[in-house]
């Protein structure tokens, strides 16, 4: 017996070396708390020893990993953290998180109406194509996202065709399987305790996740969720920003046409307004006895100066209902031959005393569908302005031309053509262009921006055709009955 135990005691020697070993052992362990995750033991006769040493080596080597990934993550999150927009931020997701998770798609969605709706806000893939759109809402209430925002337990799906045969009415599984994804990590956002939204790692092959990319995740879920929920209000105030500039400019705008308004029809009404009234003097003062042909042409000015002031106030009025918003239609099926021939007439005699010829080249019959005032009032307007600016002893060509569901109308005058300048005049309110009305006509550079209001409401559209020295030809469309009624 004695022998026996004897040959199990260490000798003298052997006894000084395990304690050598265990020295070092200990060193080991005390480098690991301070952060040097070597072990630098080398290889020991005692097996129960060597089973210690290797096992410190594994746990180094495990520590070294988990700092490196933290380090990762801390990186990482340092740089998404430095995006102000929420779209900004889900881009650094994208780039720099498929270091630490591997997937070929991300999504991020936003929980609305205190949490009953999921809203999809953005989305990024390496695969051909997006299915699952911005903006793809649905309701929490019964779906298995519920069971995450309450665990706050990211959830891994590995064979999402699986998934989608046990639940066939998911409509968002759906989408992204038709999208290429295999397989899911969904990881819920909860910022201070309240439920922001999800991220969804997807990824094109089956069997992508494991419990190491959850436990990943959720070393930093608090804050990339305090992170995204920042960049969402950031992005929200943005926005909010963005609105109220467009709403200043636009009551700019309406405050400088509100001024543009009033100061043309100041100075456009005061000279016809004085012209009346001098005229009107003179012809109601007995003592001035004026002879019958000079009383008519005072008559004739008074009239043409009235006319002038009333189509003023006219397009005033329609501009102003034009910008309110409130122009209404009411259209109908309109006869077009008939239309064109009572435009020619009406505006032949109003050409003739340039001696101006209006040519009419209309079909036999056809129909549009548009509002019969509206209709002719751009009509009266393109012919009208055809007259002012062709020379005297020209010709204005009105024609209509059926081209698929549409009808082109067209007005071309016999005028100087426009410069480019002039074209990208045309069609704004008060335009006012480099050429002039050939017999000392007036006009208020409103005619052609209501015309193209009155067109568009009638789901038209309307352009010029014009080249400098070779006349313009204007012309719009509009739908053809027939067309309509189908």
């Amino acid at each position: 017996m004695r022998e026996h135990i004897a040959q199990d005691e260490p000798t003298g020697e052997q006894a000084s070396a395990g304690h050598g070993t265990i020295d070092r052992l200990i060193e080991a362990v005390d480098n690991l708390l301070e952060g040097d995750f070597t072990v630098r033991v080398p290889p020991i006769s005692n097996q129960r020893l060597e089973r210690l040493a290797a096992s410190l080596r594994s746990l180094g080597a495990a520590l070294a990993r988990r700092q490196q990934e933290l380090a990762t993550l801390t990186r990482i999150t340092t740089r998404i953290n430095a995006g102000l927009l929420l779209d900004e931020i889900m881009d650094g997701v994208f780039t720099d998180f498929r270091d630490v998770i591997p997937f070929d798609r991300l999504g991020f969605a936003l929980l609305e109406d205190e949490g009953r709706v999921l809203r999809a806000r953005w989305a990024r893939t390496v695969l051909p194509t997006v299915h699952l759109p911005r903006g793809f809402s649905a309701p929490m209430v019964g779906s298995s996202l519920q069971d995450i925002i309450a665990t706050g337990q990211p959830r891994v799906i590995n064979d999402l065709h699986e998934y989608l045969r046990l639940k066939p009415e998911s409509a968002s599984t759906q989408l992204v399987v038709s999208e290429g994804i295999r397989s899911s990590l969904t990881c819920p956002l909860i910022a201070n305790g309240v439920p922001v939204g999800f991220l969804f790692f997807s990824s094109a092959s089956p069997g992508t996740y494991r419990n190491e990319h959850v436990a990943l995740y959720r070393q930093i879920a608090e804050q990339l969720s305090v992170i995204v929920e920042k960049g969402h209000l950031v992005s929200e105030l943005s926005d909010q920003q963005a609105r109220t500039d467009e709403q200043n400019i636009e009551l700019r705008r309406l405050s400088e046409l509100k001024n543009s308004l009033l100061g043309m029809a100041a100075h456009d009404l005061r000279n016809p307004v004085a012209i009346i009234q001098m005229m009107t003097g003179i012809l109601r003062n007995p003592t001035l006895n004026r002879p019958p042909e000079e009383r008519q042409r005072m008559l004739d000015d008074i009239h043409r100066q009235t006319e002038h002031m009333l189509a003023l106030l006219n397009d005033l009025l329609d501009l102003s209902v034009i910008e309110s918003g409130t122009v209404s239609v009411a259209p109908e099926s309109v006869d077009l031959p008939v239309v064109l021939q009572e435009a020619q007439a009406r505006h032949q005699m109003l050409a003739s005393p340039k001696r101006i010829r209006i040519a009419l080249q209309a079909p036999r019959e056809g129909s549009l569908h548009a509002d019969p005032l509206r209709l002719r009032q751009v009509l009266d307007n393109l012919m009208s302005n055809a007259v002012k600016f062709s020379p005297v002893g020209s010709t204005v060509t009105v024609s209509a031309e059926r081209r698929g569901t549409d009808w082109r109308i067209a007005v071309r005058d016999a005028g100087p053509g426009l410069t480019e300048e002039d074209r990208a005049k045309l069609f704004q309110q008060f335009s006012k262009l480099s050429a002039r009305p050939t017999g000392g006509e007036t006009s208020t550079g409103l005619g052609l921006a209501i015309a193209k209001q009155v067109v568009a409401a009638q789901g038209g559209t309307i352009h010029v055709d014009s080249t400098p020295g070779d006349g313009a030809t204007f012309w719009f469309t509009m739908r053809a009955s027939e067309v309509v009624r189908c």
